[in-house]
């Protein structure tokens, strides 16, 4: 008999072991003892446990846990995965402590509740009350780093080797409403280099923020390129979006602006080849770069991100909305999705809590939501490991 903790105990120490990615050092946190904490736990399930630190972000560590039923040939079967770390917490706006599970008003609250640490106690939950020894089918379970800011762990996979499960579910909190698309990410910094001088002479320098203008403005003419070349009436926003998020420049009125610094956010569609979107935006910034030699810099801020779409009739897509009654929807934001589908299965979103909760003070998953969840998700593991879905896949 598993020795695993009761489900709102497993909760309890998933939220109380901080593992906050962030970009600034200040915030930034390891999230290994929130893996040991989940390695013992699937350990005592029967799964045999593979931690891995990765080799882009040192202190950072992803998890696989496998359990291949004895007379199953080790093929196929269904990988639960989620990622482990959280965004930071604003002290100002959390009326409670983040790292406390806390229950009131039929709500469970803390950091990681919904967005997301709070799934892999669903899954310990759902995996205890079957029995796994009787399955057709292996069933994983990957616990991922740093999914909030450069989603290394996610782009790490192939570390685990031949991990070829034939479904997979990523439990981001959806409200167990399968999310079968979702746009990409990037994120670019432009900075233009100029000349300082004094205002009373322009001809004396090279002013970046007049080039950075002229860098709008053809980037504004690329947004109105997706419009008309690009589009998906599955999106609420069918076509591809550039967004000029800070601009910086200049430090005096009465100096001629040396350096002038730009952060855009692109969302392609499914589909679009981040080369291909990149050489949408050369070609845009080409000729600037041709007038102004050595003066207009694009820099990457993290690695892209592609865009995601799985096929709605595939079987995974049927099984869940059969289980669950809700129809499969796209989403506006990104996940690990792209990354996990590279394995070569077919691949959803699908978890409890609602994205509304995601990166918000005094986050929380409702107390009714959790059995109806835990019911669901159980449903499903037995579905697809047994043999009837597996044969289509």
């Amino acid at each position: 008999m598993s020795q695993l903790p009761a489900f709102l105990t497993l909760y309890r120490e998933l939220i109380a072991t901080p593992s906050v990615s962030c970009l600034d050092p200040h915030w930034d946190t390891s999230n290994k003892a929130l893996i040991d904490k989940l390695a013992g736990w699937l350990t005592s399930l029967g799964f045999e446990v593979s931690v891995n630190e990765l080799t882009r972000q040192q202190g950072k560590f992803n998890l696989l846990a496998k359990y291949v039923p004895s007379g199953s040939n080790g093929k196929g079967g269904l990988l639960l995965a989620g990622h482990t770390d959280t965004v930071p917490w604003d002290e100002g706006r959390w009326t409670k402590d983040p790292f406390q599970l806390h229950e009131a008003d039929g709500k469970l609250y803390g950091l990681g509740s919904a967005d997301m640490k709070g799934f892999f106690a669903f899954v310990l939950e759902a995996l205890r009350g079957l029995d796994l020894a009787k399955f057709d089918k292996p069933i994983y379970v990957l616990a991922t780093a740093d999914e909030e800011t450069t989603m290394a762990g996610a782009r790490e996979l192939a570390a685990f080797g031949e991990l070829k499960p034939d479904f997979a579910i990523i439990g981001e909190p959806t409200s167990m409403t399968p999310v079968t698309m979702h746009k990409g990410h990037l994120t670019e910094g432009i900075r233009v280099t100029g000349k300082s001088g004094h205002s009373s002479n322009p001809a004396g320098g090279v002013n970046a923020i007049e080039i950075m203008h002229d860098v709008i403005t053809g980037l504004r003419e690329l947004q109105r390129d997706f419009q008309r070349s690009y589009h998906d009436a599955n999106f609420a926003v069918p076509y591809p979006t550039l967004n000029f998020g800070n601009i910086h420049g200049g430090d005096a009125a009465n100096r001629i602006c040396a350096c002038c610094e730009m952060h855009i956010d692109l969302r392609p569609l499914p589909g679009m080849a981040m080369d291909e979107l990149y050489g949408l935006l050369d070609a845009k910034l080409k000729p600037l770069q041709q007038q102004f030699p050595n003066a207009i810099c694009l820099e990457h801020l993290h690695e892209a991100i592609p865009g995601y779409k799985c096929d709605p009739d595939s079987a995974i897509v049927r099984l869940v909305q059969e289980v669950t009654g809700n129809s499969a929807e796209p989403a506006n934001y990104c996940t690990e999705a792209p990354f996990v589908q590279d394995l070569g299965c077919q691949t959803i979103v699908m978890g409890p809590g609602s994205i509304a909760q995601a990166h918000q003070p005094d986050e929380f998953i409702r107390l009714d939501e959790i059995a109806p969840a835990q019911h669901q998700l159980r449903q499903i593991i037995t579905r697809v490991c047994g043999p009837t879905l597996a044969s289509q896949a």
